[in-house]
Parts: C-alpha cells; structure tokens; sequence
C-alpha cells in the first residue's frame, strides 16, 4: 500500500494538535501531581500499577495519556507518535510537570527500527488503530516490540461503533407489536451502514472539526480503517501473544454520535442517551508474550 496515508493522517493531527492542547485537561493535570487523564482513570481498574515497567506508547499524540502512565510508577516511558507537532506538545507538557518521558517520532509500523529496543508493556490508547490499515501488521509489530513475559493493552472505539449513523426510521417494524421499546416510524435511532470488516480501501473523510474543542483543522481529511473485534482477536493469537482479557463496554470518551450521547461525569465518558446497552462503544483487550 501507498504511503500516502501517513502523509495525509500526519497533516490531520499536525493540525489537531494546538486546538486539542485547549481543550485535554491539561491544566488539571499539571495542578496535581497525582492526576491521571480521564482515559487512564478509566483503564486503571485493568491496567493497574506500573511500577518499575518499561512502557511505551503507541500513537500517543499529545502526551496525556502518556504523563499519565509516567504517573503510575513505571521506570520509564516512551512516546511514539507520526505527527510531530503532537509530539512538540508532549515534550512541553512533560517538561512543565517535570516528568522524564521520551518521545519518538515515527508511524506504528516502523516502530521496530525507530526505537531498537522491546518493552515491559506496550500500551494503546483510544481512537488509535482506525488510522492503521493492516491489523495483522499492527498486532506483529506489538510482539515485535514486546520483551518475553511482557504485555499489551489496548482500549479503543469499538468496531460496531466506527460502522454507525444516527438515521431516522420510515416504517413500523412488525416486532415492534411484541418489543415497544424498538424506534418507531418518524424517530432517529442508531444504524450500521459503514463497513465492519477491515478492507483495503481506506474510509476518506472531509471534517474540518476536530473532536475535541469543535474548532477548525487546516488539514481536515483523513483515511481510516475499521477491524472487527474477530479480525483484532485472531490478528495477536497470530503474532504469537496469549489473549488474557477482552472486555466491551457501553461507552466511550468522546461524543462519538453527538446529540444522542449523554456524558458521565464520574466516568468521563460518552454514552447513548437512549437503551446504551444496545451499542458497544469501547474495547479493552490484555494480552500476553510468552516468557
């Protein structure tokens, strides 16, 4: 595949990354020493203490999910992300919360030669591997940069949750009659109409705002990929790491369907206003290289 795709992702994020600086709670961490980012809050309970870990960080962006990591005991913490603007602000914030964090520039895949070294535990955090086209080639990089008996984690935007659209329903459901609770005519409910599975072709998207901070990107287009959880699960069994854990939950730390998400303050997290059972949002997947 063309390498175009790493040109055009890396302008995204170039461009992302001073508007996101705004609006990532940088200022509550950097006030307490002790503060994690929402997203590690939120992981804690299955990531637990790293203490005396060597961790890295793919696709780190901004650094704070990283400082927050730093925060968790590890001996020490590598940042790798492709967009170095991202980077430029993660070295900034490690520096003013007096923090030793190393950040490398460099995409995902060419993460082996980049670094030259393996990790304790290589960490991913949310909204990551859609930007990547091959899973599989993902999942053997992880193993390639993990140390026997060391681990990977992962949290990410649920598959199902990258394939929907808020739409209107047109006409009565016949189960309806037996199940009330299904969106009837004239109401908006969520719906699957983009891919599941990984393909070749890449999704190309136009958005010129961001995520977070709803302010405008100089570089709006993007490319991503969706892989379904069996396509995630078969591609680390492939690489040769044990599955330990695989968890879905019903929310996520973005507005992923704005307007039919409500946001939990306790959790900071996004989830559907309406029956949120019925959507996985997120994913946490643990796994293991054998000693």
């Amino acid at each position: 595949m063309s390498d175009d795709y790493l040109e055009i992702n890396r302008a995204n994020w170039d461009s992302r990354a001073p508007i996101h600086v705004r609006h990532y709670g940088i200022e509550a961490l950097l006030a307490d020493p002790n503060a994690l980012s929402d997203v590690v809050r939120f992981d804690l309970p299955r990531l637990g203490r790293l203490d005396g870990l060597e961790v890295l960080h793919l696709q780190c962006h901004i650094g704070t999910d990283t400082l927050s990591l730093a925060r968790l005991g590890a001996a020490s913490v590598t940042g790798l992300d492709l967009s170095p603007i991202s980077l430029a602000e993660a070295r900034k914030l490690a520096a003013t919360a007096g923090t030793s964090i190393d950040y490398v520039e460099s995409d995902t895949y060419s993460a082996v030669s980049a670094l030259g070294r393996t990790f304790d535990l290589v960490y991913t955090g949310i909204g990551a591997i859609c930007w990547l086209p091959s899973i599989q080639r993902w999942a053997q990089t992880v193993a390639a940069l993990l140390r026997p008996g060391g681990r990977l984690f992962i949290r990410d935007g649920h598959p199902v949750l990258n394939t929907v659209f808020a739409l209107e329903v047109a006409n009565e459901h016949p189960d309806r009659a037996q199940q009330p609770w299904i969106t009837g005519p004239g109401q908006t409910t969520v719906a699957i109409e983009l891919p599941y599975y990984e393909r070749s072709e890449a999704l190309v998207w136009h958005d010129e705002l961001t995520y977070a901070g709803k302010e405008t990107v100089a570089s709006p287009t993007t490319m991503e990929w969706n892989h379904s959880i069996g396509e995630i699960v078969t591609a680390v069994l492939d690489a040769g790491l044990q599955l330990t854990s695989l968890t879905e939950h019903d929310s996520v730390p973005w507005e992923a369907l704005p307007g039919y998400m409500d946001f939990d303050e306790n959790s900071g997290e996004w989830r559907l206003s309406e029956r949120p059972e019925r959507l996985p949002a997120s994913f946490t997947l643990t796994a293991a290289k054998p000693a």
